[in-house]
């Protein structure tokens, strides 16, 4: 992670476990509660509330939860030169000629036109703004419904994923995944950074911090921001009702089993 890139649930949450007895709480955002986080406002979408998760002091790159109320209106332009990467969590926003409902996804790349943005009754959106990746071979706009995309089973049973954006030049990668109550979760660690959003269901995970698991449950709307080669998952990982993720990570990555939770 970015020395720059400030994890802004991180000391929130740090100063809530800090006094408690049991294994250290890790040192990167995980189990963040999104309504626990204060509103703020974004430059780039005027008259909006949004839960910043963590944000880029240099360039301005963030990730976000953002409320738009109803009648609202703006546009995709206000970030210009970075990629910005929308999916609807609830109600209904329309992009240009688009209307995007739950599940609603769209991906407008560096050096676009602005979209026209606009709600009737209002919406609740993930809002993501990057830098563009010159090994990115996507350069054209995709707004999709992602009910229209079929689960595709994994390897693993009980786990089942759908991608809303994968690039073959950078490996950057949207998607989400649904994992039913008997899946097996072991544990494992990916080699890069990964953003989790739990969009439904009930999510029990562990982390493992200095050879010891932190063990929490995720709600709808909890969120992580988990670095690379972090170790997480085990034999009390599972999910507690069937669950829904929306994850999202900015260069190709690969994940690798653990023989267990050990100090790294």
């Amino acid at each position: 992670m970015s020395k720059l890139f400030v994890p802004i649930g991180l000391i929130m949450m740090t100063l809530a476990v800090g006094c408690a007895s049991g294994p250290a709480a890790p040192a990167y955002p995980a189990f963040v509660i999104s309504d626990d986080l204060p509103d703020i406002f974004l430059a780039a979408l005027p008259g909006v509330r949004a839960k910043e998760y963590a944000i880029d002091m240099r360039t301005r790159s963030s990730s976000n939860r953002i409320d738009l109320p109803a009648a609202w209106s703006g546009t995709t332009g206000g970030a210009p030169g970075k990629s910005l990467e929308i999916f609807v969590i609830a109600g209904e926003l329309k992009i240009a000629d688009f209307t995007l409902a739950e599940g609603g996804y769209a991906y407008i790349p560096p050096g676009s036109l602005g979209f026209k943005l606009e709600t009737e009754s209002g919406a609740r959106i993930l809002y993501f703004l990057a830098d563009p990746d010159a090994a990115a071979k996507i350069r054209s706009a995709i707004i999709l419904d992602s009910g229209l995309v079929n689960w595709q089973a994994t390897d693993s049973i009980g786990i089942f994923e759908k991608d809303l954006r994968l690039d073959p030049g950078s490996g950057e990668r949207t998607w989400l995944v649904r994992y039913e109550s008997d899946a097996a979760i072991p544990w494992q660690s990916a080699s890069t950074m990964l953003e989790g959003y739990l969009v439904s269901g009930q999510f029990q995970d562990s982390e493992c911090v200095a050879g010891e698991p932190y063990t929490e449950i995720y709600l709808p709307g909890g969120y992580f921001r988990r670095p690379g080669g972090a170790v997480h998952g085990g034999p009390a990982a599972a999910a507690l009702r069937e669950s829904v993720w929306f994850f999202r990570q900015q260069r190709e990555s690969t994940t690798s089993l653990a023989a267990g939770c050990a100090p790294q």
